[in-house]
């Protein structure tokens, strides 16, 4: 019945504090793909920030939804790479740079992980995501290269992000914002979210919607959730997240995933009905 099997990571699959997903996680994931199922990621991360969290296992990122969606693996090749607006990208700067301990990252090369600072201070981004700001290159202007992956930072916690998140609705028309934590928004096209993504993957893939199963936790999994009608929020996900989704797990430090994937794997329907 399921031969798509999608998961977030952070929150998802990777607890709080862990580096990579757990070697139970990657023995369900090997599993389900014996079964002849396809399973992949849809994250907001760049495969090559991803790849680090799957501890190098690269079964996982073939058919996949990276960057919120803004690119679609199936099989290993990339099959679509949507690209955010310059002159959008500009005024965000702009506005940020207004903001106290607020910046903007945008993300080149070709892994998609090389990190420049447009606005804001390394300082500020350190706190919130310290894997970028480690590597993040400051710059004067958005880069003039096309880019699919730029995220906006903010201190000071939930508050502070969503006033953030409300200020750039209201000064940066037809941009699409989410938001997968304190701290940080991600920028998509208007419209655009990992959502989109599957509908891509389903018409490449010739699957239907129903075949497909999708988990996640935050405010960027959304609209998968609310999409795909086999949607599965995990225990510890944002009130917002546990209302989109159809069916409800334990939460992700009990590899509460790996064990619905396993399940699948066995031709076993995990659910209630």
């Amino acid at each position: 019945m399921i031969k798509l099997v999608l998961t977030d990571i952070d929150g998802t699959i990777l607890p709080p504090g862990q580096n990579a997903i757990s070697h139970n996680t990657r023995a369900a994931v090997a599993e389900a793909l014996g079964a002849g199922m396809r399973v992949g990621i849809a994250t907001g991360r760049a495969l090559s920030g991803a790849l680090p969290t799957l501890d190098g296992d690269t079964s996982l990122i073939q058919t996949a939804l990276a960057v919120n969606g803004m690119q679609v693996y199936l099989d290993g090749e990339l099959i679509h790479e949507e690209y955010l607006d310059h002159g959008q990208l500009a005024r965000i700067a702009e506005v940020v740079r207004d903001v106290p301990h607020a910046g903007l990252i945008c993300f080149g090369g070709p892994q998609v992980d090389e990190v420049y600072l447009v606005a804001g201070t390394a300082d500020d981004l350190a706190p919130v995501f310290p894997s970028y700001a480690s590597k993040t290159q400051t710059v004067d202007a958005v880069p003039d290269f096309p880019i699919v992956k730029t995220n906006i930072f903010v201190s000071g916690g939930m508050e502070a992000t969503q006033a953030l998140f409300a200020r750039l609705n209201a000064e940066v028309p037809g941009i699409g914002l989410n938001l997968p934590m304190p701290g940080f928004l991600n920028l998509v096209p208007l419209g655009y979210s990992k959502a989109t993504g599957i509908d891509l993957l389903c018409e490449a893939a010739g699957i239907g919607i129903d075949e497909v199963m999708v988990f996640g936790d935050g405010g960027n999994d959304l609209e998968m959730l609310e999409h795909v009608p086999h949607s599965v929020a995990v225990a510890n996900a944002v009130p917002e997240a546990l209302a989109a989704a159809r069916y409800h797990i334990g939460p992700c430090s009990d590899d509460s995933v790996a064990e619905v994937v396993r399940a699948l794997a066995a031709g076993l329907w995990p659910f209630g009905e």
